[in-house]
């Protein structure tokens, strides 16, 4: 079954920090399987801006090795890849200073198409970008995307989502979480919400508990530096992890209108019960890495990545969070993060109650409850683990086996990735996968006060060992409540 592309409208999108690693790596190889696949139109223009200086030359050079290094050989063809280089164009430009805004406003001409201004950059930058757009007359009738972080604390969200206020009204701002683009994440609103089998049973009388486990196997590298100032909760927990609990938690939008959805995941977000002072510190495990082994060998721990004797930064977040309302009072949910785990997973386990009685014998064997498996990466897809006989048994024995729906299996050709579902939809002017400003600073409001709490005690992150599944307090987390995490990881 292929993927059927829509075209969208003329644009222009301009690309501040073109020369960073988000735009290698992501943007411009993203906006290129868009054109590969047709879904770009001839005169849709693609405009680097960063300090450096560089010719249109120079910046075209930089983004065909980008393609050769971030798409596959099999992917790129060579008069696709010449008609992409022929749309891009470059701007050296001071965005705290005058530099270049002229030049921009020149490249950018009276040309009717729409203009998206992508924000590559540390948010420190967002205000005065935004204020020179506004300055020099760019802002008017143009969309902004800016990535995370938004803010280290609800103060600072503030001050950020204020200077981009400034220059954007709401409905013209982006706030790209690349989680929300995952396939498997809109799936599972297709499978709350267009299937009549889950949506009765998703509630507390069904559901025991839920689980988001978002693991990867790499360390902080090369980011140590900025990630020591954030930590895995402001960087993962705060936005990704939190959104993905909206999705799960969320009553059903009256449709998918993007404040449809988003008033319905405020509501979840407003709804989390506080986590303050000891009840922070006795709900959450903090974890930081230190030196072990992974599949590539023996890696470093945490303080010799940051080359530092001590650091409280935590690499691995554990928690459990409860929602006071009436579909999910008594459900916890049980989310984990952190770098140099055991393997790279993301996915959202639903474990429903277990049945009330078994009619069955001892010999038949145990009876697992069912689980809702939602695999983000790698290999995206959905499991129902459910209870059926052994059928190469001669009496009643029973086997916990999965209905297993991989994507790949299932839709043939290429799946787009994430960045550039996100950014067709800046285009098309639909916000339902992008955070509301009101969003943003409802999960700083519940995450703020666990950072208080942990800067409140003495106690820093614990250690474990790199390709562990974290602390072993993280164990203990579920465990004093009766549950396990979800061992199938493979």
């Amino acid at each position: 079954m292929a993927t059927q592309m829509v075209a969208v409208d003329p644009f222009d999108i301009v690309v501040f920090g073109a020369t960073g690693d988000l735009a290698i790596r992501k943007l411009i190889p993203s906006l290129y399987h868009r054109d590969a696949d047709g879904q770009v139109p001839a005169a849709a223009r693609v405009i680097g801006a960063s300090r450096r200086a560089l010719s249109d030359d120079d910046f075209r050079q930089m983004a065909r090795e980008a393609l050769e290094a971030h798409v596959s050989e099999k992917q790129r063809d060579a008069a696709t890849m010449e008609r992409f280089l022929a749309r891009i164009s470059y701007v050296e430009i001071e965005v705290q200073g005058d530099g270049g805004w002229d030049r921009l406003r020149e490249v950018l001409g009276d040309s009717k198409n729409l203009r998206v201004f992508y924000l590559a950059t540390t948010p420190e930058l967002f205000g005065p970008i935004c204020d020179n757009l506004g300055r020099h007359g760019l802002a008017d009738g143009g969309r902004i995307v800016v990535e995370k972080p938004i803010g280290k604390n609800l103060d600072s969200a503030r001050a950020v989502n204020d200077a981009i206020g400034r220059n954007f009204p709401e409905d013209r701002v982006y706030r790209i979480d690349h989680y929300l683009g995952k396939e498997t994440v809109q799936n599972l609103m297709a499978l709350r919400f267009a299937n009549a089998l889950f949506e009765p049973l998703w509630n507390s009388a069904h559901i025991d508990h839920v689980q988001i486990t978002v693991a990867e196997t790499l360390g902080v590298e090369s980011r140590a530096g900025y990630y020591d100032t954030a930590g895995a909760l402001r960087d993962m927990v705060q936005n990704h992890m939190l959104q993905l609990l909206c999705l799960v938690a969320m009553e059903p939008p009256t449709s998918l209108a993007a404040d449809a959805v988003r008033d319905e995941k405020l509501k979840v977000l407003k709804s989390l019960v506080p986590l303050t002072g000891e009840k922070a510190v006795d709900a959450t495990v903090r974890g930081q890495y230190r030196a072990g082994a992974s599949a590539g060998g023996p890696v470093r721990g945490y303080l010799q990545e940051l080359d530092a004797a001590a650091s409280r930064t935590e690499t691995f977040v554990a928690l459990r969070a409860d929602i006071a309302n009436w579909r999910w009072a008594g459900v916890p949910f049980y989310l984990r993060t952190g770098k140099r785990l055991a393997a790279r997973v993301s996915e959202i386990v639903v474990a429903f109650r277990p049945i009330p009685h078994s009619v069955f014998g001892q010999g038949a064997g145990p009876v697992d409850p069912n689980r809702l498996v939602i695999r983000l990466q790698p290999d995206e897809g959905v499991k129902l683990w459910l209870m059926i006989k052994d059928p190469s048994a001669n009496t009643m024995r029973l086997q916990h086996v999965p209905l297993d729906m991989s994507f790949a299996h299932v839709f043939s050709g290429r799946s787009p990735d994430a960045y550039e579902r996100l950014l067709m939809d800046v285009v098309r002017g639909n916000q339902t996968l992008f955070m509301r400003r009101d969003e943003v600073e409802a999960a700083w409001n519940w995450v703020g006060p666990i950072l208080d709490a942990w800067a409140a005690t003495s106690d820093g992150p614990r250690a474990y060992t790199s390709g562990t599944w974290g602390p072993s307090a993280a164990i203990a987390l579920i465990e004093r409540d009766r549950r396990t995490w979800h061992e199938e990881m493979a």
